[in-house]
């Protein structure tokens, strides 16, 4: 890439920060990250950026308040340095599923990171597999929502003779994402119907669709404690499903997700590096993680070179 192009990550170890910097033939950026003795997060960029296209990398996941100050701070001392853009690429968007007031008296989170991230000073933000699409909406700036969808379908094709599978959605939510992938596939939709009782608990309820005697493919952006994803397999195996694979582009695995993974009759849980695994999760050998790094690098290609992203994914 030429000159007038810069990436930066507050944490330059991150493996997929890495990837897209090798990618982009672009060197990461020289940028310190430390913290005063109580807390507060202080960044200085090491170079000079004053009238250059600058891209920032920065999951929002766990631990997800530390990355979100990170972003916000970096961003910030960007702006301050006279970068002409700003582009925050956040593979992995927390609060996304904050999206709307599910009761009385709630927040509405996704909307006010959103706000934040403006505010600070970022011109576009490149975000993976929203969580709800609407969230999009709530930038006041031009927002570019990408899709795993490529390295996925690569992944099944080369790997899986896909023509007894059946695609699912893990929810009456999931049912656009599910589409695409049997669209795309050529293959029949099935659905989860799941009744959710209290925050990260939820409760399959029944299977739509067709799915005796195929392998059922589960098509999720989340997992995150993995109970929705462990009961969704019980019940594709009572209907007669025989075997089940899981296609999740944010491996979240907070609380007992390992242990339920690793007890669980997936075959395999096909994931992406928007996240990185745990050496835990590593250690799970049906869990496969793919790398989105080439979408994100050729994504930031075409957005510094006035080129259309959205054919990508045509």
């Amino acid at each position: 890439m030429d000159g007038t192009l810069k990436i930066f990550s507050c944490n330059a170890n991150i493996p997929l920060a890495q990837k897209i910097s090798k990618a982009l033939e672009t060197p990461l950026g020289k940028m310190e990250v430390t913290r005063f003795s109580d807390g507060e997060i202080f960044i200085e960029v090491g170079e000079s950026v004053r009238g250059m296209d600058v891209f920032i990398i920065q999951p929002t996941s766990a631990p997800v308040n530390d990355n979100l100050m990170e972003l916000l701070v970096a961003i910030d001392a960007l702006k301050r340095a006279s970068a002409e853009s700003i582009t925050a690429v956040i593979p992995y968007y927390g609060y996304a599923r904050q999206d709307r007031k599910v009761s009385g008296r709630t927040p509405i989170s996704a909307r006010l990171v959103a706000d934040l991230i403006t505010t600070a000073g970022a011109t576009r933000v490149v975000a993976m597999d929203l969580h709800a699409g609407q969230i999009q909406g709530f930038f006041d700036v031009p927002f570019d929502h990408l899709y795993p969808a490529p390295v996925f379908l690569e992944y099944l094709r080369k790997n899986y003779d896909i023509h007894d599978f059946v695609i699912v959605a893990p929810d009456a939510g999931g049912v656009e994402r599910a589409r695409f992938y049997a669209k795309r596939l050529q293959l029949g939709l099935a659905i989860i119907d799941k009744r959710r009782t209290a925050i990260n608990v939820a409760k399959a309820m029944n299977i739509i669709g067709e799915v005796e005697g195929k392998i059922a493919v589960i098509i999720d952006d989340i997992i995150d404690t993995a109970g929705t994803l462990t009961q969704g397999v019980d019940a594709l195996l009572d209907k007669g499903a025989k075997g089940v694979i899981a296609c999740c582009t944010h491996p979240v695995l907070s609380g007992p997700a390992i242990e339920r993974l690793e007890k669980s009759q997936l075959k395999e849980i096909i994931t992406t590096d928007t996240i990185q695994l745990s050496d835990k999760a590593k250690g799970i050998k049906k869990i496969t993680a793919l790398s989105v790094a080439g979408i994100l690098a050729e994504a930031m290609k075409r957005i510094h070179n006035f080129e259309s992203v959205s054919e990508l994914f045509e």
